[in-house]
């Protein structure tokens, strides 16, 4: 495939559109191509038993500057409290308070929309004050668990992270596929490493991070349509390049992949040690657990996605 100009965007969401494609009631999207088949096969990944954590830490001291998202706030509740329950019992409790996507996170499909419809064509009223009548984090549990595959763009550049607004197309992630050796199937959950985390972790400067950033561009949609992939993720804040490719249009990769497409958008992955992992022993496949969280009617979740090789 050949890099495509921007163009028009909504063109671009029209031609790669899933509605209708699961029923027209259907809630879940991408997440449908991940059949019990194939759970039973990513469970085959498992060699080593090497378990990999790909979330960031829940604390204040996150990149999160405050506004429509802070970092989480957990205060404790009880401390060696309970003095009156019978004999030596003693407990301690605490409580948070945070934005669903103040971290390591999956967009739910109700979280992004366009031309007041959601995916699948869920008209914009479906989400109020009270939550997502519709779509919301909870109808995609089970959770995603699978086979996981990482795509490492900054390792194959040589590079430790890439430059914000850099732009990753078609052209590059099947280029570093081929370079890995991996082959991209249907139902797969797909994870892309450019460094941004990195950066945040060795220059903690989160205006910086949060300005701008390196991601994917809108003709990586349609690569991942080819090939049904069923999410994808990344180890920066909003998984596209900002600014992105279209003027005076903020987030158009999102608006096509959840709106259109229906796909779920993992944000903030930690994905570093993972990929030294990969790098050293040239297996970037992987058996994945990220379950959502059950919150009813939330446009996102924080989620503890592992890999386990």
């Amino acid at each position: 495939m050949t890099e495509q100009s921007p163009g028009d965007w909504r063109a671009v969401g029209g031609r790669l559109r899933n509605w209708g494609r699961w029923g027209r009631d259907d809630q879940r999207g991408t997440t449908n191509l991940i059949s019990p088949e194939q759970v039973r096969v990513a469970a085959n990944l498992v060699r080593r038993g090497v378990v990999f954590d790909l979330s960031i830490p829940l604390d204040s001291d996150g990149p999160q500057v405050g506004g429509d998202r802070s970092n989480p706030l957990r205060l404790m509740s009880i401390v060696g409290g309970m003095e009156s329950a019978r004999g030596d019992f003693r407990v301690n409790d605490d409580y948070v308070f945070m934005p669903l996507q103040a971290a390591t996170q999956w967009d739910a499909l109700a979280h992004v929309y366009y031309d007041s419809r959601l995916y699948n064509g869920v008209p914009e009223e479906a989400v109020t004050s009270a939550g997502a009548a519709r779509l919301g984090i909870e109808t995609q549990s089970p959770g995603i668990v699978g086979r996981g595959v990482l795509l490492d763009i900054v390792r194959h550049l040589g590079r430790p992270w890439l430059e914000a607004g850099e732009s990753v197309g078609s052209d590059l992630l099947q280029t570093v596929a081929a370079r890995q050796g991996v082959r991209i199937a249907a139902g797969d959950v797909l994870l892309l490493r450019t460094g941004w985390w990195r950066k945040y972790v060795e220059e903690r400067n989160r205006s910086v991070f949060l300005a701008a950033e390196p991601g994917l561009n809108l003709s990586a949609c349609e690569w991942l349509r080819e090939r049904d992939v069923a999410a994808v993720a990344a180890d920066n804040w909003g998984l596209e390049a900002v600014p992105c490719e279209v003027p005076g249009e903020d987030f158009p990769v999102h608006m096509v992949l959840i709106r259109d497409m229906g796909m779920m958008i993992g944000e903030m992955f930690d994905l570093e040690e993972l990929a030294q992992d990969c790098a050293s022993d040239g297996v970037y496949e992987f058996f994945l657990s990220a379950p959502v969280m059950r919150f009813t009617g939330a446009v996102g979740t924080p989620v503890t996605p592992l890999a386990i090789k």
